[in-house]
C-alpha cells in the first residue's frame, strides 16, 4: 500500500530558494567588490609609484650618485620614475628649468644661471660636485704644438688661446680663479668659447687651441694618445663649489615634496658613492674593491667613459651648499659684467633643503 507523501509546501521551496539565490548574490556581490577594491588599491598605488620627475644633467662623473641611485631602485623607494636627460653644456640646463623642459636640474655655476635665477625664475636647493685638492676633476691642459712652444705652465697662458664650453660657464669661471692666483688678468688670454665637451676635446687634440679647461674624463684620452699635456687640476689650484642642483620656484611652490624625495635619492646615492669611491688607503690612493668596480661600471655606462678614465677624474659631490663661495662667484660675474649687478646671493638660494658647509681650502 502506497505511503501517504507530504506534498511540498510550493511557498517554503520558493523561500527556501529565494534565500540560497540571495546569499549567492550577496558572496558574488561581495567578491566583486573586494576585487574591485583591490584593482583600485593596486592601481592607485602604481600611479603614486610612477610619478615622473625629469632631471637634466650632464654625462659626467659628478652625476654619479643619480646613476647609482637610479640602477640600485633607491628613485622607486620614494615613488618616483627618473627620465634623465643629458645635456651637452651646464648653461642649457638652467635654461631648460625655468622653460619647464625639465623639473631638476643637475648643474654648475654659469653667469647665465645666475641671470635666470636673479629674475626669480630659479633656486639653488642643494649642492653636487666641488673642486678640491687631490682631485682630478677639472684638467688645465695645453695642446703638444702649443707645450712644445713653450706653454709648459700656468704662468705661461698669458697671450695664449683658451679653449672652454661656453662664455660665462664654469670653465670661464675656473679660468677666472687662476688668473686672480697668478696675478694676470684673464682678458690677457683668448677665450674660445666651443659650446660643448668633445669640441674642446676635438680642437685640443687638432691643435687649434694652444690650452683648454675641460673635463679631466673627457680629456683623457687625448693626454693618453700624446696630444694633450696636464699642467695641473682646478682643485689643487682653486677649490670652489662648481655644481648645483636647481628647481625653478614654479616647481618648488607647486610640487615641494617631488623635489624632497629627488634630493633624498640623491643624498643616498651620494653618500654610497663617497663610502665606496673616496675612501682612500694610508698612502693617499683610492681603495679599489669589488663594490667599487660594480659602481665604475655603472657610472660607465650612463657617461659613456671607459672605467680607466672615470678612476682619475673622481671628484667631491656634496649635497650641502656653501653659500659665501655662491657669493664670491657671483662677484667675479659682476666684474667681468657677464652679471646684472643687482643679483644677491640670498635671494636665489632656498635653504630649506639642505645644511650649508663651506667648501675645504687647499
Amino acid at each position: 500500500m502506497p505511503q501517504n507523501r507530504r506534498r511540498p509546501d510550493n511557498k517554503q521551496s520558493r523561500e527556501t530558494t529565494e534565500v540560497g539565490i540571495s546569499i549567492r548574490s550577496f558572496v558574488t556581490r561581495g567578491r566583486l567588490v573586494l576585487t574591485l577594491a583591490t584593482i583600485t588599491f593596486f592601481a592607485t598605488g602604481t600611479a603614486q609609484a610612477a610619478e615622473r620627475v625629469r632631471i637634466g644633467l650632464l654625462k659626467l662623473s659628478s652625476a654619479a650618485p643619480l646613476f647609482l641611485a637610479k640602477e640600485r631602485g633607491y628613485f622607486e623607494h620614494e615613488g618616483i620614475e627618473a627620465d634623465l636627460k643629458f645635456f651637452d653644456a651646464a648653461v642649457p640646463i638652467a635654461v631648460a628649468s625655468v622653460s619647464g623642459d625639465i623639473d631638476i636640474g643637475f648643474t654648475g655655476f654659469t653667469a647665465a644661471f645666475y641671470n635666470l635665477a636673479g629674475k626669480g625664475g630659479l633656486k639653488v636647493v642643494a649642492g653636487t660636485a666641488r673642486e678640491a685638492p687631490g682631485f682630478q676633476n677639472t684638467a688645465y691642459v695645453a695642446s703638444k704644438r702649443a707645450y712644445d712652444s713653450g706653454l709648459k705652465t700656468l704662468k705661461d697662458l698669458p697671450g695664449h688661446s683658451v679653449g672652454i664650453t661656453q662664455v660665462g660657464s664654469t670653465f670661464h669661471y675656473s679660468l677666472g680663479l687662476i688668473a686672480d692666483k697668478l696675478k694676470f688678468e684673464v682678458t690677457s688670454v683668448r677665450v674660445v668659447p666651443l659650446q660643448s665637451l668633445p669640441n674642446v676635446a676635438a680642437a685640443i687634440k687638432g691643435g687649434q687651441l694652444d690650452a683648454a679647461l675641460t673635463a679631466a674624463t673627457t680629456i683623457s684620452p687625448v693626454v693618453a694618445s700624446g696630444d694633450a699635456i696636464v699642467l695641473g687640476f682646478v682643485g689643487d689650484e682653486t677649490p670652489w663649489m662648481l655644481g648645483c642642483v636647481v628647481a625653478s620656484t614654479a616647481t618648488i611652490e607647486k610640487n615641494r615634496k617631488l623635489v624632497e624625495k629627488v634630493l633624498a635619492v640623491y643624498r643616498r646615492g651620494a653618500d654610497d658613492y663617497a663610502r665606496v669611491l673616496l675612501k682612500r688607503a694610508a698612502d693617499g690612493k683610492f681603495v679599489r674593491s669589488e663594490e667599487g668596480d660594480a659602481m665604475l661600471a655603472i657610472i660607465s655606462k650612463y657617461t659613456e667613459q671607459k672605467v680607466e678614465q672615470l678612476r682619475i677624474g673622481l671628484s667631491v659631490v656634496d649635497p650641502a651648499l656653501d653659500s659665501a663661495d655662491i657669493a664670491r662667484q657671483i662677484a667675479w660675474f659682476k666684474r667681468q659684467k657677464m652679471v646684472e649687478p643687482d643679483i644677491d646671493a640670498e635671494k636665489i638660494i632656498d635653504k630649506s633643503f639642505v645644511p650649508d658647509r663651506p667648501t675645504a681650502p687647499k
